[in-house]
C-alpha cells in the first residue's frame, strides 16, 4: 500500500492544525451544510472534510460514510495534500497511489476520488474538501470550480472560529479585570465611608457606591450580550434591585416586574439610576419604623409606543420627610432628572400617606438608539 511521503514543513503544518482547535470536536451544522452541497453539485454520495493529523485523517464532517476517522496510511486525503489544485483519480484500481488502499479494495468501495486543498495560512494543506464515488467517473469544470470554492468556505468558517474563540477568551479576561477593579473601588468606598462622620458626605460616598455596583450589573449583562451595545433589561434590573436589597433592612422587600426589552447601555444605565436613587430614597425616608414590612417594587411595562418605569414604596415617604424639613432637591433628585432626560422622558412623583409613586415614561424607540 501507497504511503503518502509527509509534506514539507510538516510541523508548521500541524502546529497550523492544532491552532484551530477542531480535531475531535462536535459536528456543525456549518461544516455539515458544505459536504452536504458538495455532494449534491458533484453528484457524490460520499463527500468529506478530512484533517490530515500525524497518524490519522479526522472528518470534521461527512456525508454518506459511517466512519469518524482513518488511519492515515488508508488515507487518500494525505496525496491529496502533496497535490496543488483538484486532486481527481478517475479510477482508483488504476492508481498506483490507491489500488491496494482496503478502503478501495473492500466496502466502502471507494473508485473514484476527488478533492480540494483546505489551504490555511501560510499556504499550508490542513486537509481535503473531497467527493468519492462507487464507480469510475469525471468531475464536469463546474464540478470542480465548485468544490474549489466550497473548501475555501471550510477554511473561512475555521478562521472564524478560531476568531470568535479568542475574542471569548480576551472577553473573559476583560471581563475578571473590570469586576476586580469593580469590586475594589467598592471596597474601597465603603472603607471611606466607615470614618466618615459628616451626613452629607456620606450620603455622598453612598451615593458613588451605588452606582459603581449598578455599572458591575450593567458589565455583567454587557458581557451576556457577547460584544452588542444592548442590554436585556429585565435581568438588568433584577441584579440592580438584588445588589440593593442587600443594604436594605430586613424589613423592607424589593421586588422586579419588568417587559424584558433589549436596550441600549447607555440607557440601561438611565433606567439603573432612576432605580438607585428612588430606592435610595425610599429606604431612606419610608420605614422609619423598624416593624412595619415594607415593600419597594420596580416595573417597567411597554404600551405601544411608550415605555414606562414605575417605582412605588408603601412607607411614609416624601410627606414624612417634607414635615421633618428634609430637602428633596439634592443629588439624588439630580440625578434623576438628568437621566429622565437622556431617556428623552418625563418624570412624575406622587406620594401620599400609603406611599410613594414616580413613573418615567419614554419612547421605546429611543431604548433602541445606541
Amino acid at each position: 500500500m501507497a504511503l503518502a511521503r509527509k509534506p514539507e514543513n510538516d510541523d508548521t503544518r500541524m502546529a497550523i492544525l492544532q491552532g484551530y482547535d477542531v480535531l475531535d470536536s462536535e459536528a456543525e451544522s456549518e461544516f455539515d451544510d458544505i459536504v452536504a452541497l458538495a455532494s449534491e453539485i458533484c453528484n457524490a454520495p460520499i463527500s468529506i472534510i478530512s484533517l490530515i493529523d500525524h497518524d490519522r485523517q479526522w472528518f470534521k464532517a461527512k456525508t454518506g460514510l459511517a466512519d469518524g476517522e482513518t488511519p492515515l496510511e488508508e488515507s487518500i486525503c494525505a496525496h491529496g495534500i502533496l497535490e496543488e489544485g483538484i486532486f481527481e483519480i478517475h479510477d482508483t484500481h488504476e492508481d498506483p497511489r490507491t489500488a491496494d488502499n482496503p478502503l478501495v479494495m473492500r466496502d466502502p468501495n471507494f473508485r473514484f476520488y476527488a478533492g480540494a486543498q483546505l489551504i490555511a495560512a501560510g499556504d499550508q494543506p490542513i486537509g481535503m474538501l473531497c467527493v468519492i464515488d462507487s464507480k469510475p467517473r469525471m468531475l464536469t469544470d463546474f464540478q470542480r470550480k465548485a468544490l474549489r470554492v466550497l473548501s475555501q468556505q471550510v477554511v473561512t468558517q475555521l478562521e472564524l472560529r478560531k476568531r470568535l474563540r479568542a475574542e471569548h477568551t480576551l472577553r473573559a479576561e476583560m471581563d475578571h479585570r473590570v469586576k476586580n477593579s469593580l469590586q475594589t473601588l467598592s471596597s474601597m468606598v465603603r472603607m471611606a465611608g466607615s470614618s466618615v462622620k459628616d451626613e452629607k458626605a456620606l450620603d455622598a460616598l453612598k451615593l458613588i457606591n451605588r452606582h459603581i455596583e449598578s455599572v458591575s450589573a450593567l458589565h455583567r449583562e454587557l458581557m451576556v450580550q457577547q460584544g452588542r451595545d444592548l442590554v436585556s433589561v429585565g435581568p438588568y434590573l433584577k441584579r440592580v434591585c438584588e445588589l440593593l436589597q442587600d443594604a436594605a433592612p430586613g424589613n423592607v422587600l424589593l421586588d422586579t416586574e419588568v417587559t424584558n426589552v433589549d436596550i441600549s447601555a447607555r440607557l440601561a444605565s438611565a433606567l439603573g439610576m432612576v432605580v438607585c436613587e428612588f430606592v435610595a430614597n425610599a429606604l431612606k425616608h419610608g420605614f422609619p419604623d423598624d416593624d412595619f414590612a415594607g415593600r419597594i417594587m420596580t416595573r417597567l411595562d411597554q404600551d405601544g409606543d411608550m415605555l414606562t418605569l414605575t417605582c412605588t414604596d408603601n412607607g411614609v415617604g416624601v410627606l414624612a420627610s417634607r414635615k421633618n424639613g428634609a430637602d428633596d432637591t439634592g443629588m439624588g433628585k439630580m440625578l434623576m432628572d438628568a437621566a429622565t432626560e437622556q431617556l428623552r422622558g418625563t418624570m412624575t412623583q406622587d406620594s401620599s400617606p400609603a406611599g410613594t409613586t414616580l413613573r418615567v415614561t419614554f419612547p421605546a424607540a429611543a431604548a433602541y438608539s445606541v
